[in-house]
Order: structure tokens, then sequence, then C-alpha cells
């Protein structure tokens, strides 16, 4: 789907997306998807538990894709696995990062389709935050970059 929210980059780089748009296995980047889940007008932070060198730190919620996965697909998963709702991928914000050799993070944005965001796994705190209170935590320096854009589509 295209909803307009594509950073429209192609620079050549394997983004961990094969052309069938699923993760791939081979030797390029391994995609990480974060999800801003936005919810009557406010977008989920979570706070980092581990490992200790982020702990503490805000994030948009996620994790990496498996093979075969779409990135809708591995962020749905992820959201799932670590808060206990069902969301909605709604596409990509601008930006990728590689957050570690074979690791490339994309942050999308999502809609909580059902469900109450819980700290299951790797989050040890939850915080909606609307669009004037984004900066009322610290977070991840990548998560940090896409603040402007999130703050755009709590706006509307």
């Amino acid at each position: 789907m295209d909803d307009g929210m594509d950073d429209g980059m192609d620079d050549g780089m394997d983004d961990g997306v094969n052309e069938n748009g699923t993760a791939s296995e081979g030797a390029g980047a391994r995609l990480v998807i974060g999800g801003a889940l936005i919810h009557r007008g406010r977008v989920l932070a979570a706070r980092r538990s581990a490992p200790p060198a982020v702990a503490g730190f805000w994030e948009f919620p996620g994790g990496k894709a498996e093979p075969g996965e779409t990135p809708e697909q591995a962020l749905e998963r992820e959201l799932h696995e670590e808060l206990g709702v069902r969301a909605r991928a709604l596409g990509p914000l601008p930006g990728r990062w590689a957050v570690r050799p074979g690791l490339e993070l994309r942050i999308w944005a999502a809609e909580l389709v059902s469900g109450e965001p819980e700290p299951l796994e790797d989050h040890s705190e939850l915080r909606w935050l609307g669009p004037e209170q984004l900066g009322e935590v610290e977070w991840l320096d990548h998560d940090r970059e896409v603040l402007p854009h999130v703050a755009a589509l709590l706006r509307g």
C-alpha cells in the first residue's frame, strides 16, 4: 500500500527486503522495524529495560523481521509480542539507520486496532505522548530523528 509516507529513497542499498516485499535472508542487512503506534492523537513511547547500553532510553517498539515476512507483517507481529496489542501498519516514515553491522532500522507508522498496551518484552514503562509532549522523554537517537514526522502525523 502506498499512502505517501515512504521516503522514496532508492539508494541502491539492500534494505533487508526482497523484490517481492519480504525480508531477505542473504548477506544484506536484516530489517528491524520500529512502530510509531498511534491512537487518539497520541503515539506510544516505550522505555527500554535492556540491554544495558540502551536501558532507560525511550523508543518506538518493534523488532527484527523474520525471513519471508513483509515489513507490515513483522511490525504487526512484533507489536503483538512486545505489547499484547493488535495494530495495523500504515507505512514507513522517512529515514533508515544502520543500528549495528547487519541490522538496518526503519520506523513505520501504525494504528492501534485493539488491546491495551503492556510492557511485555524489553520495556519497563509505556507512555502515550501528544505532539507537544514528544520532547519530554529521552529518545534513542534514531527514534528522535523521526519525531518531526510523528508530530505532523499526530496533528493530522
